[in-house]
């Protein structure tokens, strides 16, 4: 029993804890932190939660009141520091520690919604680098044209030197706007955060999660005029006699417009039944069709009316449709896996559907003329300048001889 009350007596003369209340001056570093200080937002232990960088709070807090004037609060670096600490400790944000986000860590919906993100921006990818190899393209055959009609002119060669030398330059300048993209969206990935075992502020890129949420001031007035009507509301009977008549009818429109609402849903339907019933399933016809929508106010009641007409052709209209549909995604796949098995290159490019253009249309008829000109002269073939001397004459009684001989008869009798 001795021990007991001797073990209470030691439990009674332990002082308890107690903690530091922070001070106004605090509260309003705090608050001014919290404002300018630049967040963002993130998952920490399943709550969203709202942290900051420690180098950019000093960086403002430098540029704060406490740090000219009368009451000098920060002088350096370190003094934002040492004081941030002291905030720390009285639990207005604590340190976290950051951790790269996986496919592991998302949801099944979150990896669907990432590979739908990825599959557009490899389409608007290979769409660029299609726009680019057309532009190029034209560019040149422009090129080649400006070429052929200035060979003769040595002006002309002058102009279209410096040409050549900026398009290179605008093409390795959107190469390098290219990688810069590139680069930024490797650089910007989602983090999480988890507790940090060290609780000290550091003058860093580390993360602090704030804990510290101060309710603002539209909050408390806002409470108060709920309180007010509440209190209005029950005071009724005590009303004037002209406010309550006009609260009465107020609430009779009021029931009267959703009244009316009602009705027009009641009479849609009716209409729509109607016509479908004597038309036989034929015509469908909709008064307000988004009225019974989810949907804004003003759009619940626009259009006026959707109509169809489900008659015989509609079936092989639907059909048509999915067969389109369908034709397009197997495109899509198809341009996907060409993609994937060649390389990008001028050979490679695929034709466009765009209208010629006056230099396009000289470049090709130079062109077609250029190939006339070389199967002219492949299908003549060069002759040989032969002296009489080296000609075999035909022996006698040959077909030669004969053939020479019809041809002269031909030619006697032609001239009698």
């Amino acid at each position: 029993m001795a021990e007991k009350r001797k073990a209470k007596k030691k439990a009674q003369d332990i002082p308890v804890p107690v903690e530091e209340k922070p001070t106004k001056q605090e509260y309003a570093v705090a608050t001014y932190l919290k404002k300018n200080c630049p967040t963002k937002k993130t998952k920490f232990l399943n709550h969203q939660v709202q942290y900051f960088y420690a180098n950019k709070a000093i960086d403002i807090l430098l540029d704060s009141q406490w740090a000219s004037g009368k009451d000098i609060l920060f002088t350096d670096r370190q003094s934002v520091v040492d004081y941030c600490n002291k905030l720390l400790k009285l639990k207005f944000f604590h340190r976290a520690k950051k951790i790269p986000i996986t496919d592991k860590d998302l949801r099944p919906k979150d990896l669907k919604k990432k590979k739908e993100k990825e599959k557009e921006e490899k389409k608007k990818k290979d769409s660029d680098k299609k726009e680019k190899k057309e532009e190029k393209k034209e560019k040149e055959e422009k090129k080649n044209v400006e070429e052929d009609k200035d060979e003769n002119e040595e002006e002309g060669e002058e102009e279209s030197r410096p040409e050549a030398g900026t398009t290179d330059k605008e093409e390795k300048d959107g190469k390098d706007k290219e990688e810069e993209k590139e680069k930024k969206k490797k650089k910007k990935s989602k983090i999480k955060l988890d507790m940090h075992l060290e609780q000290v502020f550091v003058d860093g890129s580390d993360a602090y999660v704030w804990m510290y949420d101060p309710i603002p001031f539209w909050y408390y007035f806002v409470g108060a005029l709920f309180l007010f009507g509440a209190i209005a509301v029950c005071l009724f009977p005590l009303w004037p006699p002209s406010v309550r008549k006009g609260v009465y009818y107020l609430s009779i429109a009021a029931a009267g417009f959703l009244g009316l609402i009602l009705g027009l849903a009641v009479v849609r339907f009716i209409v729509f039944i109607i016509i479908w019933v004597l038309t036989m399933g034929v015509h469908h016809l909709w008064l307000l069709p988004n009225l019974t929508e989810d949907v804004g106010f003003f759009a619940s009641f626009w259009p006026l009316y959707y109509y169809e007409y489900r008659g015989k052709g509609y079936e092989k209209k639907k059909k048509k449709k999915k067969k389109v549909t369908l034709e397009v995604d197997d495109d899509d796949q198809d341009k996907k896996s060409d993609g994937e098995d060649t390389v990008d290159g001028q050979d490679t490019a695929p034709e466009t559907d765009k209208p010629e253009t006056d230099a396009d249309r000289t470049a090709g008829e130079e062109q077609t003329a250029a190939s006339e000109t070389d199967s002219e002269n492949s299908n003549s073939q060069a002759f040989e300048m032969v002296e009489k001397e080296d000609v075999v004459e035909p022996e006698k009684g040959s077909c030669v001889e004969e053939v020479k001989a019809e041809t002269s008869e031909m030619e006697e009798m032609s001239r009698s």
